[in-house]
């Protein structure tokens, strides 16, 4: 891509150059007119579509009464009503909650959390994982190395297990499950034992490492490991929470309660919010004035537009929704698979959805990155994703309908073709 915008840090990555003046639903549109389809969701943050007439209101009203009110000074109403709103959707033991600007932010919230209240300092996460960019989430980011290039050394403390991504181990579910506990196992004998680790991270649905589905009998042994070893499970829900996996958090697929949930994307719509959650008990143990921030449950507009979002979500059924959909956005993706052997596999829950790229069993980067090209040749936004970059992702914001699927299917199917 040419730089068209010398004033613009060449540090982002861009995926177009579209410029969109408005946006509506899962719709960009530029200054000429044209429309985009957007499954990106920005990354999955729009997830009730963009410009949601509620959420925009609620900006709106907010904007006129109260701008800003920082949270160590004054309580602002805004940050009580969105607390009141996520204890109705977390789970009854985790009733606190804890707000900053980004989920780099929040991870780095649960690592503070996570070390006080344990009185231990060792983390554990996972391969491929990704919990953000500033130096203590880059030391918990394997996902790729670029995200931690030139940078190190980083945070000690961080130890990586394998993740059950049975496609890449070529196992059953079950096998691959098997491994990765007994790998997990080994590392708590071998390098961290359960008296210097504070938490185990994961990420339920794995991100930009690749998003497969952590399976949910891994999850449980996960709960009961760290129930027997005194060690805090968090839960990095930044972009599989809020419905987007077809439950508010994707943790419930398992049935499993985490001490910490980690949010963000999602949450605001659009606006820059994150914050975290565990119980009053566990919250309790932070030393007040170890960690906060100037904007962290200050920003009311950000707030408001959270409550907005959570609302939302309740009121038009959109977590329902995203099952629906993505249900029938998988059924779509198989069928297409079945004429083109290069998509590997197809995974996901909800509407977080992998077609992973490959040939003769081997990521195959430069054919995905022809396939998301000729889909945005017609106008359909989807990303990559995963260690080798051979992952289409499919995060469509969860306002979506059938006849939008089906669209972007028959996009797919053409681009698949051409390619």
């Amino acid at each position: 891509m040419t730089n068209n915008f010398p004033h613009l840090s060449p540090v982002w990555t861009h995926l177009t150059d579209i410029q969109p003046v408005r946006a509506e639903g899962i719709y960009l549109y530029d200054a000429a007119g044209r429309r985009y389809t957007d499954f990106t969701s920005g990354i999955g943050v729009t997830s009730t579509g963009h410009c949601h007439p509620s959420v925009v209101k609620a900006v709106q009203e907010q904007a006129e009464k109260l701008l800003f009110g920082q949270m160590n000074i004054v309580i602002p109403p805004a940050a009580v009503a969105l607390a009141d709103a996520l204890n109705e959707v977390t789970p009854p033991a985790i009733d606190t909650f804890f707000f900053s600007n980004s989920g780099a932010e929040a991870v780095e919230a649960s690592v503070k959390l996570a070390r006080q209240a344990a009185g231990k300092r060792n983390i554990i996460v996972f391969q491929g994982s990704f919990h953000g960019r500033t130096a203590q989430t880059m030391a918990m980011t394997t996902s790729k190395y670029v995200y931690r290039h030139h940078y190190q050394p980083l945070p000690a403390g961080v130890f990586v297990a394998p993740f059950p991504y049975a496609y890449y181990y070529g196992w059953d579910e079950e096998t691959t499950t098997e491994f990765c506990l007994k790998q997990l196992d080994h590392l708590l004998h071998g390098q961290t034992p359960p008296d210097e680790t504070a938490a185990i991270v994961i990420e339920p649905v794995l991100g930009e490492g690749g998003y497969v589905p952590a399976p949910d009998g891994f999850l449980r042994e996960l709960r009961r490991i760290c129930d027997e070893n005194d060690i805090l499970l968090v839960a990095d829900e930044v972009q599989s929470g809020f419905g987007r996996t077809g439950k508010f958090f994707a943790f419930e697929h398992a049935g499993i309660e985490p001490d910490i949930i980690v949010m963000a994307k999602g949450l605001g719509s659009g606006l820059p919010i994150s914050g975290i959650a565990a119980s009053a008990d566990l919250m309790a143990k932070w030393e007040p004035g170890t960690h906060g921030g100037t904007y962290g449950g200050g920003s009311t507009v950000a707030l408001a537009a959270a409550l907005a979002t959570v609302r939302t979500l309740q009121e038009e059924r959109l977590v329902e929704n995203a099952a629906q959909m993505g249900a029938r956005l998988m059924d779509g993706l198989r069928g297409i698979q079945e004429k083109y052997p290069a998509i590997g596999d197809v995974r996901g829950r909800g509407l977080m959805v992998a077609t992973e790229i490959t040939t003769d069993g081997k990521p195959d980067k430069p054919l995905a990155k022809a396939v998301q090209d000729a889909c945005l040749a017609r106008d359909l936004l989807l990303l990559t994703c995963g260690t080798y970059g051979n992952v289409i992702r499919w995060i469509p914001p969860l306002v979506v309908n059938a006849g939008q699927i089906d669209e972007a299917l028959a996009i797919f199917g053409q681009a698949m073709a051409a390619v």
